[in-house]
């Protein structure tokens, strides 16, 4: 059943007009096996849809995501992916990538692979996140360490050539995350690979003298936990447009249920009327479920959260005369009319279809097994009506 309901949504997502281009593809090529290719394509326009790209493949089965990208997925979305509320999400995608240089004595690169970030992509901030640790063996004399943060100007070139991007002054004597914004020198790499040689971190004793020991843990990389990554937040041009029928507030005005249970009350849809004359044969415009298992797609082995989600669908008919819970325009109570009057032989009853629609958020692993967050608006159906 799992199975019929996911290739079932995946159909949904079809446009007419691909739908179409299959239904020409199949009388052409009588020897196609048209289920195997019609789910293929399908899926692949699934995969557009979701904006992933290439699909990751030989995810390591114990690779766990950083901590703190699990910690704003819960705060961005619930467990079924449903977007808690607009705005706490900077943007519509986060990236975080590790970091793939050691250190040398007295300083610390750091290199992280961002060619995954789309060149259309809007970059809004880029944070480095470094664990500093509590240095051993350090005289007590000293409280404080100042820390530099460049820029490197090339890879190859040692001494090393930066540019200084921020300094700021650290107790040396704790240990804990520390932030730095790189959003400008970042903006120049999505733009140019070619510039993107990786930072540099120093760490300066109130004696002018480098320590010769590396407090950003880069000799310390067992500990997964606390790794160094960089984090990018962006906005890459999916962001859906305001729905013309029924503007959020209007939600409240017609009664209609914005909870996330199963489907919406169908007597909120039913006129009397057409209840009573079509009781079974003509069911009334309501929503329906559609649950989404990633896992029947093939998508379980990379996606963290969530493992699948209600997208919910809008079925049923609108006839004359409809319900005011049926939040129908005025144009559809207008064709409503000339079709139950038989007025034009062409034209159909209005459509039932969703009204308000709700975004879901997805943390999963890419390619190169870095972590991602996405928001995709208009997601799931959450309420119905005649349009």
């Amino acid at each position: 059943m799992k199975a019929i309901l996911a290739i079932f949504f995946i159909l949904v997502l079809l446009d007419p007009a691909t739908l179409l281009h299959l239904s020409l593809k199949e009388r052409k090529s009588p020897l196609r096996t048209s289920s195997s290719e019609v789910v293929s394509e399908a899926i692949q326009k699934l995969q557009e849809v979701f904006a992933f790209g290439e699909l990751p493949h030989n995810i390591t089965p114990a690779k766990k995501p950083p901590q703190f990208m699990l910690e704003l997925y819960s705060r961005v979305a619930g467990p079924d992916g449903s977007t808690k509320a607009p705005g706490i999400l900077e943007g519509n995608v986060v990236r975080s990538f590790e970091n793939k240089v050691l250190s040398e004595a007295g300083t610390s690169f750091f290199f992280f692979n961002i060619s995954s970030v789309g060149r259309k992509e809007r970059m809004l901030k880029a944070e480095l996140r470094v664990f500093k640790w509590k240095p051993l063996g350090m005289p007590a004399r000293y409280h404080f360490c100042r820390v530099d943060v460049y820029e490197l100007l090339d890879s190859a070139s040692r001494p090393w050539r930066g540019n200084l991007i921020t300094s700021r002054l650290l107790p040396l004597h704790s240990q804990g995350w520390e932030m730095f914004n790189v959003t400008q020198t970042v903006s120049g790499w999505v733009g140019d690979d070619s510039t993107n040689h990786g930072f540099l971190i120093t760490f300066t004793l109130p004696s002018g003298n480098f320590l010769d020991t590396d407090l950003s843990g880069l000799t310390k990389q067992n500990l997964d936990s606390k790794r160094s990554y960089l984090v990018l937040f962006s906005d890459d041009g999916r962001r859906g447009v305001p729905n013309p029928y029924m503007p959020p507030a209007k939600a409240k005005e017609t009664g209609i249920s914005l909870s996330s249970e199963d489907s919406l009350h169908p007597t909120t849809y039913k006129s009397r009327k057409a209840r009573d004359v079509y009781p079974d044969r003509y069911p009334s415009c309501q929503r329906k479920p559609l649950y989404v298992d990633f896992e029947d797609i093939g998508w379980a082995g990379w996606i963290i959260s969530p493992k699948g989600y209600n997208a919910y669908h809008c079925t049923g008919t609108c006839i004359f005369p409809m319900g005011k819970g049926l939040g129908a325009t005025n144009h559809a109570t207008v064709q409503s009319i000339v079709h139950a009057l038989k007025l034009n032989k062409d034209i159909a009853t209005p459509c039932c279809v969703p009204d308000r629609l709700n975004s879901i958020n997805l943390l999963y692993f890419d390619d190169e097994e870095n972590v991602v967050l996405k928001q995709y608006d208009d997601m799931v159906a959450v309420s119905c009506g005649c349009h």
